[in-house]
């Protein structure tokens, strides 16, 4: 019977966030014609990720090691098991950001206008597809824009999810350009809904982040390009062994 309910519970959640998207989509699609329009365009995507979990019981509670001074331009890098953790990372980010994901993202029904404008989609497979959206996300950072990279690359395939290796190139694109590396925690994320949520449904619950200090990559150069990656992941590992105080509900 719990099983029935949380598979009952997913498609409340996706019918949200589809009923939700169709209210928002006149604002997104004109927002998303000019560049000068995408920091407004963040700021309803945070509303809308707030709407539309928020009416299928979900929650987002952020526990900071220190307070984050927006104005500045970071990498974020939080792990990643739960489509939930792009609607939270849109909810915490109170600045102009762009997210880095696949290419399957362009293509997406509701993903596909934000991956088509604000946002860097990139080809794994292809060298090239790297290259370029790096150098794109490289622009980005320049002009200020904060970037979302989820360092894992993937949603770990085991269950319950275990942190998998990071990739490289965030911390490498943070060192060349000098800007800090926020991690994030996600905690529990992956009870409320692992991964898409197909496979063991969603349930009603809080969502706990833990948002680290940002690490100042000034003083570093390309050869501590891996150290700065095997930093981050210990501090990340460390806290979700730890574990976060639950949410008072």
């Amino acid at each position: 019977m719990k099983m029935i309910l949380k598979k009952v519970h997913i498609y409340f959640y996706v019918f949200s966030v589809a009923v939700s998207y169709f209210l928002f989509w006149p604002f997104f699609k004109y927002c998303s014609r000019k560049p000068s329009r995408y920091r407004a365009m963040n700021k309803l995507r945070g509303w809308w990720a707030l709407i539309s979990s928020a009416f299928a019981g979900i929650f987002y509670r952020f526990e900071y090691e220190q307070p984050i001074d927006w104005s500045k331009t970071y990498i974020v890098c939080p792990n990643h098991t739960s489509n939930l953790d792009i609607s939270a990372m849109c909810v915490l980010v109170n600045n102009n950001c762009s997210f880095m994901g696949k290419q399957e993202l362009a293509d997406g029904l509701v993903t596909g206008l934000f991956f088509r404008s604000v946002d860097i989609p990139v080809n794994r497979d292809s060298k090239m597809s790297a290259f370029r959206a790096f150098k794109k996300a490289e622009e980005k950072l320049k002009e200020g824009i904060t970037l979302i990279i989820f360092p894992e690359g993937m949603i770990s395939e085991t269950y319950p999810p275990q942190l998998c290796e990071f990739k490289n190139g965030p911390f490498r694109l943070a060192i060349e350009l000098k800007i800090p590396i926020l991690p994030v925690t996600s905690a529990n994320t992956w009870e409320i809904l692992w991964d898409t949520g197909t496979k063991y449904g969603s349930r009603p619950g809080v969502c706990n982040f833990y948002i680290h200090k940002p690490i100042d990559t000034s003083h570093l150069t390309v050869n501590d390009a891996d150290t700065l990656r095997d930093d981050v992941y210990a501090i990340m590992k460390a806290k979700l062994e730890g574990g976060l105080q639950p949410a008072q509900v």
